[in-house]
């Protein structure tokens, strides 16, 4: 039964740029970033945190399935913003992009729980995408 999670306190080598959290979604729209940008980096950021994830979870662990499903939902967000260019958003953003694709940033490596990366990337959806679509709240 206890193989199937992880060891309590079990973290992942991600690259520092892979960790977005809403204070950083604050600090670059306060430096005037656009939100179809932000939600560009979210896209992007939020995709390899996933893909971090499935690497290390058992396949019998109970978020198997749901992370499943987040990987076909950024398979089909891959498909919308395969249209973008790096042009179409703000530097910073592209930069940071860049950063998160990229091979050689192995020395800019933190460790995080896998739990808090799914954390992070709720969190941000709903600070991006949360007053279109209202979460059903009420």
């Amino acid at each position: 039964f206890q193989k199937h999670y992880f060891p309590i306190d079990y973290t992942v080598q991600v690259q520092y740029e892979e960790v977005l959290r809403p204070s950083n979604i604050t600090r670059l729209r306060n430096g005037t970033v656009s939100d179809a940008a932000l939600r560009y980096l979210w896209f992007h950021v939020s995709s390899q945190a996933v893909l971090r994830i499935r690497e290390v979870l058992p396949e019998k662990h109970p978020s198997w399935k749901y992370t499943q499903e987040l990987c076909q939902l950024f398979d089909a967000l891959g498909k919308e913003y395969s249209k973008y260019r790096q042009t179409d958003v703000e530097a910073v953003v592209a930069d940071l992009v860049k950063l998160v694709h990229s091979t050689g940033a192995e020395s800019r490596r933190k460790a995080v729980r896998p739990k808090a990366l799914l954390d992070n990337c709720l969190k941000v959806m709903r600070m991006l995408y949360g007053a279109p679509c209202e979460w059903g709240l009420g």
